[in-house]
């Protein structure tokens, strides 16, 4: 009698792996196509930047942000907006003195002037003649390309 109360023998389970991988490997693919175009620039500040239709991407480069109340070189405060305003200079000599760091500037000639790039944030609620200044003597620093950074439409 005790042969009645017995449960069938079960069978043994079996885990396929296979599904999981191919689901897994497209949603890779699909993470590496689609990050791979997205350039980061850091607005720490709370700046509201300007929209626009470009295509060119900015490259890796030394950030240069304006915000209304300071002129900032990589999260560096350098110099105050009323300040820069009230000058009657055309160019920011705290902000040439530190572009013109060494450790700033990489190293190489001439060649590497025409690579070194700077990418302005700024907050488009600044006037022009700011930015116009802050662009002025990132040139004069020998950097060979200034970037504005925008929002893309």
């Amino acid at each position: 009698m005790s042969l009645l109360n017995r449960a069938p023998p079960r069978e043994e389970a079996e885990l396929n792996l296979i599904p999981m991988i191919d689901v897994m490997s497209v949603l890779v693919t699909f993470l590496l196509i689609y990050t791979a175009e997205v350039e980061v620039v850091q607005n720490n500040q709370g700046i509201e930047i300007p929209l626009s239709s470009s295509e060119t991407r900015a490259t890796p480069s030394v950030i240069v942000t304006i915000t209304p109340e300071h002129i900032f070189v990589q999260g560096e405060v350098v110099a105050s907006v009323a300040d820069v305003a009230a000058a009657e200079e055309s160019m920011v000599e705290p902000l040439k003195r530190v572009l013109e760091r060494p450790m700033l500037m990489g190293d190489g000639g001439a060649s590497a002037d025409a690579r070194r790039e700077v990418t302005v944030i700024a907050d488009k609620s600044l006037p022009f003649d700011l930015v116009k200044k802050v662009m002025a003597t990132c040139t004069a620093t020998t950097y060979g390309k200034i970037s504005l950074a925008v929002l893309q439409k």
